[in-house]
């Protein structure tokens, strides 16, 4: 980012920190890599009471308009409602200000929350030194997904939020596929149908994550320290998040691991398991859910591709998506029998 941005960043955060500690200011803001959907910032807060500390910027990309997944303020909101409940471990927000869209977009301020973040099925390196850390994260954050889906969104103050059902679900990449390539598509449209042909009953709905996986947590010493990266969160059915949660393990042999060998991860029997004993709901017909999973990893992973060759440069993970998008479509339609 340019140091012009950083400067105005600086002089906005230090506006908005006062409203919400008198004489607050905010310093040394710096940009830190990640993030696709926004930009995302470190910096020093000093105010009056308080010991210097480091807060994370969470900024909408200049020059777009703040919908969807550039919806930092929307972001915030899900955070504010969730921050403090039993069992759920959040960010803090503390202060946000909504800027003059596009061309001075809105940012929120959160707690910096120290913690790694890593998806082991992903990871290059495989050490069975650090197995024992990843089994005990990711068997927490099966617990710390059913605190989440305890919260009921009424209470949390989002009974305005849009409930969305399982229809929606497939045409959300139903439309993304339509805006690929064609020789991304493969038999999507099929794959649709059947999933709408064999839609199960709906349980209560919950507050999604709507990407729920270790690599979007801050962990530590084998806890989760912090459920991050809330851009696609939303209120529907709690399997949506189960399921993708489980496709994140070794069993699963997500197509863009570098390797078959053990990561740590344990298998989606124990991730359930641990959900359920942690106090969530039994979940019947997760094996639909399994191939909306497969279909939406597809769906996802075909933008990520068009998205790359635009920009010229494609990620070894995904580079080993391309051959496997067919795969993907007919396992889920093989879930489906």
């Amino acid at each position: 980012m340019t140091d012009e941005l950083e400067f105005s960043l600086r002089e906005r955060a230090t506006k908005a920190a006062q409203t919400w500690a008198p004489g607050a200011e905010v310093t040394e803001v710096a940009p830190l890599t990640g993030g696709a959907s926004s930009l995302t910032f470190v910096a020093h807060l000093r105010s009056e009471g308080r010991q210097e500390e480091r807060v994370v910027l969470k900024v909408a990309p200049p020059g777009l308009s703040p919908v969807r997944n550039r919806d930092v303020l929307r972001q915030a909101r899900v955070m504010r409602a969730l921050h403090g409940r039993p069992g759920v471990r959040v960010p803090p927000v503390l202060f946000e200000d909504p800027g003059e869209p596009p061309d001075t977009p809105p940012f929120l301020a959160m707690g910096l929350v120290p913690g790694e973040c890593a998806e082991p099925v992903l990871e290059e390196e495989r050490d069975p030194a650090g197995f024992a850390a990843v089994r005990s994260s990711a068997l927490d954050a099966a617990a710390v997904l059913a605190a989440i889906h305890s919260v009921p969104p009424r209470g949390a103050g989002l009974e305005a939020e849009p409930v969305v059902t399982l229809a929606d679900e497939i045409d959300r990449w139903t439309r993304a596929f339509a805006t690929v390539p064609p020789d991304l598509q493969h038999e999507y449209e099929r794959c649709a149908r059947a999933l709408h042909a064999t839609i199960p009953a709906p349980l209560d709905p919950v507050i999604n994550h709507g990407d729920y996986r270790l690599g979007n947590t801050l962990c530590r010493r084998g806890r989760v320290e912090a459920v991050i990266d809330w851009e696609i969160w939303s209120v529907g059915d709690p399997r949506v998040d189960l399921a993708w949660f489980t496709f994140f393990t070794d069993e699963a042999r997500h197509p863009a691991a570098p390797s078959d060998e053990p990561s740590g991860m344990p298998p989606g029997t124990e991730l359930l398991a641990a959900y359920v004993a942690a106090g969530g709901r039994q979940v019947p017909d997760l094996t639909w859910f399994e191939a909306l999973t497969h279909y939406k990893e597809a769906g996802a992973t075909a933008l990520l591709i068009k998205r790359g060759r635009r920009a010229g440069e494609l990620a070894p993970a995904i580079a080993r998506m391309v051959p496997a998008l067919p795969g993907l479509l007919a396992k889920a339609e093989a879930l489906l029998g």
